[in-house]
């Protein structure tokens, strides 16, 4: 079986852009550190100002993640989208409807109307409903083939080996960049864990958007299939500042996940000539803002 097949029916998880890595990149000085960075849906509809899903200060991270696509010692370098059909069971909007007209989607809808952020459902396994889990519901957003669903201009794409894009089974949400929440048996595996393996990475780098869903889901998978994982704080923003303690302290709780500060050893030994120095935070969003005026009282 070739890889491209490998990576599951393009209805699942589709591979939408695939360069081939020249022979000198990611030259190691370390024989044992081949990393990889994962940039974890960047998109306009998790940013400000018009994003239907703004995370506070999504756009800020970009430099940040942009300066770490700079290293030479990544082995490979992916970023994901979101890219959802309209009637995914994760959008609120797809539960606004009586019982006695379900949407393929969500049979089980009540009836009453489903309010993003504070409303949730539970999601079956299709091929074994008695496996479930709930799941919030969200805003319309990342719907594919439309500008939402784009990656933020400002990132730097031309240094960016694969782009993947997740979440486009209706039937189940897909947080993280390996796979959905079901084992058994499960629905959506991306085939990234493979990928990683084929190039022999060693150690994964997760940053982007948002901490506490995607970047925890995709941090801890790439834990639990073996790499050493690495979380750069400042290079995510999360959705719920609570929730992002809470699986912070999840992250560290697994011996091989770090979550990271940017002068930390950990990204300094991605640039052995010294990190380029980056505004942390840059972007002048309404969080900095408030931080900064914060700081004056």
């Amino acid at each position: 079986m070739g890889f491209l097949e490998w990576l599951m029916p393009p209805s699942i998880f589709n591979v939408h852009q695939t360069r081939l890595l020249e022979n000198g990149q990611g030259a190691q000085l370390e024989p044992d550190f081949r990393p990889a960075l994962l940039v974890v849906d960047m998109q306009e509809d998790f940013c400000p100002p018009n994003g239907t899903l703004a995370v506070t200060g999504g756009r800020s991270i970009t430099p940040l993640i942009n300066t770490l696509l700079s290293s030479p010692l990544f082995v490979l370098r992916v970023a994901t989208k979101d890219w959802h059909p309209p009637n995914h069971i994760s959008l609120a909007s797809n539960h606004n409807h009586t019982s006695s007209s379900p949407s393929p989607c969500c049979p089980d809808s009540s009836g009453e109307a489903a309010v993003p952020f504070l409303s949730t459902t539970t999601v079956h396994n299709p091929h074994n409903p008695s496996e479930s889990y709930t799941t919030r519901l969200w805003p319309s957003h990342c719907i594919a083939d439309t500008p939402g669903a784009s990656l933020i201009p400002e990132l730097d794409v031309s240094k960016i080996d694969q782009i993947l894009e997740k979440g486009t089974n209706p039937l189940v949400e897909m947080y993280s960049a390996f796979y959905d929440p079901f084992n058994s048996p499960r629905v959506s595996d991306s085939g990234l864990a493979h990928m990683l393996r084929e190039a022999k990475v060693t150690h994964v780098y997760v940053v982007g958007l948002a901490a506490d869903y995607c970047v925890w889901s995709t941090a801890m998978d790439a834990y639990n299939e073996g790499f050493e994982t690495v979380v750069v704080e400042e290079a995510t923003k999360p959705v719920d500042k609570d929730g992002w303690r809470k699986c912070k302290e999840a992250l560290v709780g697994e011996p091989g996940v770090k979550v990271v500060k940017w002068d930390g050893e950990e990204v300094k030994r991605l640039f052995p000539e010294g990190v380029v120095t980056t505004s942390v935070g840059a972007g002048n969003d309404e969080e900095e803002v408030e931080k900064e005026e914060a700081e004056k009282i």
